[in-house]
């Protein structure tokens, strides 16, 4: 939080600067609306999760938070492995998206890895496979690597999807005849 020192020499008593007030009640208020499904996350010494991307044949177990901090060299081999396979761009994911998959997991005690159906899709991508099928959005949260679509090996799809809609973090989708769980970080919504 920052700290503004009045410049009077009289006064040596620091006050709290606009600035910092606005980032502390920002702060509080991120932990007060956190899903209660995320509140023993911080327990954990150390956040891995196991990944198999299905369109590049990627496979990666990669810890991404540990020592109460996420790990920026394993943040940026998800970021890797996420990419879109279509033409090759990375994005930067949201680590909270990452969480979601760690707690899912934890939930359902399917200790098999992660297989992505999709993971960042540039505006490029997104268009074509908009045009191509319904269903599509045109501002996509997988174009601000906020979204995956997933399976998760030893578990069923709609084990899965109960799964991700209790942690209420964010959007859940079920696609049966495509057997995939959309998970995603913007406003919970669920179909």
């Amino acid at each position: 939080m920052a700290v503004k020192k009045k410049t009077d020499p009289g006064l040596r008593t620091p006050t709290l600067s606009r600035r910092g007030f606005l980032g502390g009640c920002a702060a509080a208020t991120a932990v007060l609306v956190m899903p209660s499904a995320f509140a023993g996350i911080n327990r954990a010494a150390e956040r891995a999760l196991a990944l198999h991307h299905l369109h590049t044949g990627e496979r990666s177990r990669v810890t991404y938070w540990a020592e109460g901090a996420y790990l920026r060299d394993g943040l940026q081999e998800i970021n890797h492995l996420l990419r879109d396979h279509r033409t090759g761009d990375q994005h930067k994911m949201d680590p909270q998206l990452f969480d979601l998959l760690y707690q899912v997991q934890a939930r359902i005690g399917c200790r098999g890895e992660f297989h992505i159906i999709s993971g960042y899709r540039s505006p490029k991508t997104n268009r074509m496979l908009r045009n191509n099928s319904g269903g599509v959005a045109k501002r996509s949260l997988h174009m601000d690597g906020k979204a995956l679509d997933i399976r998760l090996s030893g578990c069923d799809i709609k084990q899965l999807h109960r799964a991700a809609k209790s942690l209420k973090a964010g959007g859940v989708g079920l696609y049966t005849q495509s057997n995939f769980v959309h998970v995603d970080t913007g406003r919970v919504r669920y179909w």
